[in-house]
């Protein structure tokens, strides 16, 4: 694409029907652009017209489309084209910077990101001068143009906050240190000083303060892997500059807005970190600051109200009071019991109550409700904060702490039974202090795993959680009943089980609650309750003791599908999974009614689907619906084929890319669920399937793998005889597969079914081509996974086909190249193989080349016997080699750049390991020995002078021992 105004002009048209709210005029828009972003100059055409467009809509969608491009396309990935032509790369470095901070604010922020996207991959190494022209910037004295640099830089430097530690890193964060934190603290200091001359102007004080916010977050990031030399020099700048700033109160920076925070908070939250990061890690240096900021953020949690707008600016002070009070090194601060008292009367305390914007979310706001208080996304609240300062506290003061605590929960259940209806608040609050203070460690996977020895957690349970739930309408007080669901599920491990027995058709009721927090927590908790495991690793709740309750689970879980505002709920469908997996065949009669309410489900979400858990587990109760009932009666297989079948159909006909990957698994395990032949509707699909379109996405190639491995394993004479035009298209996907390093293990599996299964005439004449391209690879990019999987190749081949047959071929691309391959790639490298049936596959493989190929007795090849059978005793009887080379590390991560549906491999939808030499030998080792002795009964007294003269002893003590336990003996 030229830069013509006609280009540009065609480019705006098209971005204006991106924005159309018509899906027929907003996707072929949208599939235009997809088209030509791979031309030359199309990223420069988006920068021209952010620069110069008239219309601000314009800019700002050119902008936000460069950003995703950049984001889609700029990483080089080893196999792949490079997408960007490289004097468009040069073209955006040279531009991008000097353009973004001449923008306005909202089209600046796009381009900072689109930087720091690029300097992710290109910085430092690619785009030296990167930092130079940023630090430069500082000298215009132009805050609009610093604050661009500032958030760039913030951007590009927050990874250090949790890269691993590396020497890249190190030398990458040195560089970064010595051209930019002399230029930052002087922007600090200047920036302080600005701030006292306009501390009566409202607008200039806006800008200094966003630059300070920004300053400040990357005082965090420049600090977080270690004290650099320079901030440890500095430390009395930055730490009193902190403190004066944590102290301030300017009544022009105050907010009316009790929801947002206001520029002042987000200083003081971010300097709140800063000290908390200094205090954790490098408390001998901060020691000295360390007492006043103790003091300044104590006045600051005393004074600040309990709006919204502080919630962050709180739960970053407390958890500076948190982490500063489990070091041993201060512990000191909090061992007066006044302190103590006070620190959990005025801080804890308050801020665990439950308020009218909590009361809020619960209600309208359920999805955010839930994210924070069950995934542990509420890092940012003050409940959290205040239960880790609990837990601190409890590190050095469990027993007085403790003490404290259990008259305030008294006297709040107190408060709770003088009138609930009014009260309840007061329970919600008493019922999380007691979780806060019991717990001391915790994980999602299994509950708390430590507990507070002080609280006696059954009988709470048991006095104040149940009557909750016990009551008779599942509608009242949904703040407690979601509070006492929690309680069973967090403290699961540690109420007796026939508590929790009782506990299930309690929570099976409440899947009916109107409250979408209350219902899900109940999903959830069922769920959780039915992961447990008991003694000797079986579940701790067994499908008998739910037999009374079956059909009311499976009822009210499928209905609260129905709820309002729960049709696409993950937790329940999580939940459902679960129940179908406990259950197993109790579910069978409810199967008909059940998989038609998933069917219609997955038609409905397939229009547009957005929940990726959801879907995952939808998917995975089908597949589960399968097995267990295909497991009773195999013939069933039909029904779900049926059932499924025209859903399938809609969503492969519509590219519904997020389902594409599971309608193959699905479909794999229907496939394999038949026993003969491969059904017509199967066949109708096998074209299809050899698209190159499908191949293009990495999240399809697996399942695609796997279902074309079920096709040949079923039907391969049916592929030979009716399709036989579809085989050169069947080694054309491998062919795509082999060339690539991340994809050729699958590769092999396509071609390793198809030698196993297809009639050996109908791949005749395409087996030196196979193994021409296999040579071709091993040469241009020689990979250990690659070397694994072509050493179980070659040995399946020679099961397949016989030992001779492979020589030939071998021998038939070019003379002696049997020998060069068994010297340079069999004997060498034959320990990296892993895996039981594939080592047992090599050995059986190996085993023939030494005992039926003839070539091996009595040609140039002779000098390779023994070496080999020392390979194969060696594959047997040592360690696997495991070793890889370095620069070989990661090269199996698939990392696909820009959003891509990724593959997500179903549990229920696994697919049982095969042997394809499991019916012809059973122990590998007998099989040599027997083969041996056959092979010394033909050529008596060969084989017992080759192993003398050349095999070493510890080989030979080995062999002998298979001799002896095979019973023959070598002639």
């Amino acid at each position: 694409m030229e830069l013509s105004d006609a280009n540009l002009q065609t480019l705006t048209e098209y971005l204006k029907k991106t924005l159309d709210p018509d899906p027929a005029i907003r996707r072929p828009a949208e599939k235009f652009l997809e088209t030509v972003e791979g031309s030359q100059n199309y990223p420069l055409l988006l920068l021209t017209l952010l620069e110069k467009s008239q219309e601000n809509v314009i800019k700002v969608c050119a902008s936000v489309t460069f950003k995703n491009y950049i984001k889609r396309n700029w990483r080089i990935v080893e196999d792949e084209p490079n997408k960007i032509f490289e004097s468009d790369r040069i073209a955006i470095k040279a531009n991008i910077v000097p353009l973004m901070l001449s923008s306005p604010e909202q089209i600046q922020k796009q381009l900072s990101d689109a930087i720091s996207i690029i300097g992710r991959e290109d910085f430092p190494q690619k785009w030296p001068d990167l930092l130079t022209e940023m630090v430069n910037r500082f000298q215009s004295g132009d805050f609009h143009v610093i604050n661009g640099v500032l958030r760039t830089a913030h951007s590009l430097f927050k990874r250090y906050r949790h890269e691993f530690k590396s020497n890249e890193l190190w030398t990458e964060i040195k560089l970064v240190l010595d051209a930019f934190a002399l230029p930052l603290t002087n922007l600090f200091k200047a920036t302080i000083d600005l701030c006292s001359t306009h501390a009566n102007d409202a607008s200039a004080l806006k800008v200094l303060f966003s630059s300070l916010i920004l300053i400040a977050k990357l005082f965090y990031s420049l600090n977080f892997q270690d004290l650099p030399e320079f901030f440890e020099d500095n430390m009395e700048t930055w730490m009193t500059n902190f403190h004066s700033l944590l102290t301030l109160d300017n009544k022009l920076l105050q907010t009316d807005d009790e929801e947002e925070a206001g520029l002042l908070e987000l200083l003081k939250s971010q300097i709140c970190d800063n000290a908390a990061l200094y205090a954790q890690k490098y408390d001998e240096e901060f020691q000295p600051y360390l007492p006043r900021f103790v003091t300044a953020i104590w006045n600051l949690l005393v004074t600040t109200g309990q709006e919204v707008k502080y919630d962050l600016l709180v739960s970053n002070a407390i958890q500076f009071l948190a982490s500063v009070c489990e070091r041993p090194h201060y512990k000191h601060l909090f061992e007066d019991q006044n302190t103590l008292t006070s620190i959990c009367e005025k801080v804890i305390v308050p801020n665990m109550e439950f308020r009218a914007a909590d009361e809020e979310a619960f209600e309208d706001n359920s999805e955010e409700y839930i994210r924070r208080d069950l995934e542990g996304s509420d890092i940012d609240t003050r409940r959290r904060a205040a239960c880790d300062l609990v837990r601190g506290l409890c590190k050095f003061f469990e027993g007085p702490v403790t003490g404290i605590f259990s008259g305030y929960v008294n006297s709040m259940l107190q408060e709770y039974a003088k009138n609930p209806s009014v009260n309840w608040k007061h329970k919600d609050a008493a019922i999380y202090l007691v979780t806060s203070l019991a717990s001391k460690a915790q994980t999602q996977k299994h509950g708390i795993t430590q507990a507070n020895e002080l609280v006696n957690l059954t009988e709470f349970f048991v006095n104040h959680i149940q009557p909750d739930l016990k009551s008779a309408t599942v509608n009242e007080f949904p703040v407690l009943k979601a509070d006492g669901i929690k309680y069973i599920m967090i403290f699961r491990n540690q109420v007796p089980k026939e508590q929790l027995l009782l506990s299930i058709p309690l929570l099976i009721n409440h899947l009916q609650a109107e409250s979408i927090v209350v219902h899900t927590y109940a999903a959830h908790a069922l769920e959780r309750l039915f992961t447990m495991r008991g003694t000797n690793n079986t579940t701790l709740i067994t499908a008998a003791e739910m037999a009374p309750f079956v059909e009311v689970l499976l009822t009210n879980l499928f209905k609260a599908l129905t709820l309002p505002g729960s049709s696409e709920n993950e937790y329940i469908m999580k939940a459902i999974m679960r129940s179908f997996s406990l259950l197993q065949e109790s579910i069978i009669p409810y199967i008909p009614s059940v998989i038609t309410q998933l069917t219609q489900k997955l038609l409905a979400v397939s229009k547009n689907p957005s929940k990726p858990h959801f879907n995952h587990y939808m998917f995975e109760s089908i597949c589960l619906s399968i097995r267990i009932t295909c497991k009773a009666n195999p013939d069933a297989v039909g029904s779900f084929e049926e059932a499924l079948f025209m859903v399938f159909t809609e969503i492969l006909q519509n590219d519904v890319q997020e389902f594409i990957p599971y309608v193959f698994q699905v479909m794999s395990l229907l496939l394999e669920m038949h026993k003969n032949e491969i059904p017509s509707s199967y066949m109708a699909l096998f074209p299809h399937l050899l698209q190159p379109v499908l191949w293009e996405r990495t999240g399809n190639i697996p399942p695609l793998v796997r279902l074309l491995q079920a096709y040949l394993e079923r039907g391969a004479n049916t592929i030979a005889n009716a399709a036989a035009d579809k085989i050169p298209g069947l080694l054309g996907v491998f062919q795509k597969l082999i060339a690539s390093k991340a994809n050729d293990h699958q590769g092999f599996y396509l071609l390793n079914s198809i030698i196993e299964h297809m009639p050996p005439a109908s791949v005749d004449q395409y087996r030196k081509q196979i193994f021409i391209l296999l040579f071709q690879r091993l040469q241009n990019s020689k990979t250990t996974k690659f070397i694994k999987s072509f050493l179980v190749f070659i040995n399946l081949y020679c099961v397949k086909y016989g030992a001779l047959a492979l020589q030939e071929i071998f021998d038939s691309i070019q003379p002696k190249m049997f020998g060069m391959v068994l010297e340079k790639i069999i004997i060498p490298e034959i320990q990296k193989v892993s895996g039981q049936v594939e080592k047992k596959i090599c050995a059986v493989g190996i085993t023939k080349i030494l005992t039926e190929c003839p070539p091996m007795m009595d040609t140039e090849y002779t000098k390779l016997w023994t070496p080999l059978l020392q390979a194969l005793i060696g594959l047997f009887e040592l360690p696997e080699d495991d070793t890889i080379p370095d620069e070989e590390h990661f090269i199996d991560i698939e990392d696909t750049p820009g959003y891509q549906t990724a593959f997500s491999q179903l549990a229920f939808a696994g697919k049982k390991e095969h042997d394809p030499v499991g019916q012809m030998v059973n122990n590998p080792r007998i099989h040599l020995a027997q083969s041996l002795h056959k092979l010394s009964t033909a050529c008596p007294g060969r084989v017992p002078s080759m192993l003398s003269t050349s095999l070493n002893a510890e080989a030979l003590q080995y062999l002998q021992g298979y001799l002896q336990a095979a019973s023959v003996t070598l002639l």
